[in-house]
């Protein structure tokens, strides 16, 4: 139910993980997301870096935090690109905090590239003065993911290589010839 663009996006993510993690063993993995409850097509790549979060945070068993929300299109090299409409998302997530219950740490990741396209409103801009809700820029995956994690980026590419390179080590049994 994906459109072309998102198509593409995931692709990067697979360019992004060889060109970081297999350069001295054959990238041997599947990997699906889904996206429940949506009977609609989905389409752009803005979320391919919060994919590619979900993808490391699994590999590494490391945990992701849940206060903050992520928007960031990225190459396979990992630097993050910017995104369309990111007013409106960090209002849309601000208004979802605002609703369940503002709590300390919430806040977003964006592109850097995109701060200075934000345009807020006036009770967000306070909120974010009072150090209440928190918007974090970043250029690289490995930013964004030191953030989401509260873990160095090189522990958690240590242990994304393992996982990986335990997969091309794991070998079929052969088939028996008649």
């Amino acid at each position: 139910m994906s459109g072309s663009i998102h198509n593409k996006g995931i692709l990067i993510l697979g360019g992004y993980l060889s060109e970081n993690f297999a350069q001295d063993f054959v990238l041997s993995i599947n990997a699906y997301i889904c996206f429940e409850q949506n009977y609609g097509g989905v389409d752009g790549d803005s979320a391919s870096s919060a994919e590619l979060y979900a993808l490391l945070s699994s590999l590494s068993d490391i945990p992701i935090k849940q206060n903050l929300a992520v928007t960031g299109s990225i190459n396979q090299k990992g630097d993050i690109q910017v995104v369309g409409g990111i007013s409106e998302k960090v209002e849309g997530f601000y208004t979802i905090c605002k609703i369940k219950g503002l709590v300390e740490g919430q806040g977003v990741i964006i592109p850097k590239q995109n701060f200075k396209n934000l345009v807020l409103s006036d009770e967000l801009n306070e909120e974010i003065k009072l150090g209440r809700f928190k918007i974090h820029t970043v250029e690289r995956v490995e930013e964004a993911f030191e953030i989401l994690t509260d873990t160095k980026f090189d522990k958690v590419k240590e242990k994304v290589k393992n996982k990986l390179q335990s997969f091309s080590k794991i070998q079929t049994k052969p088939k028996e010839k008649n």
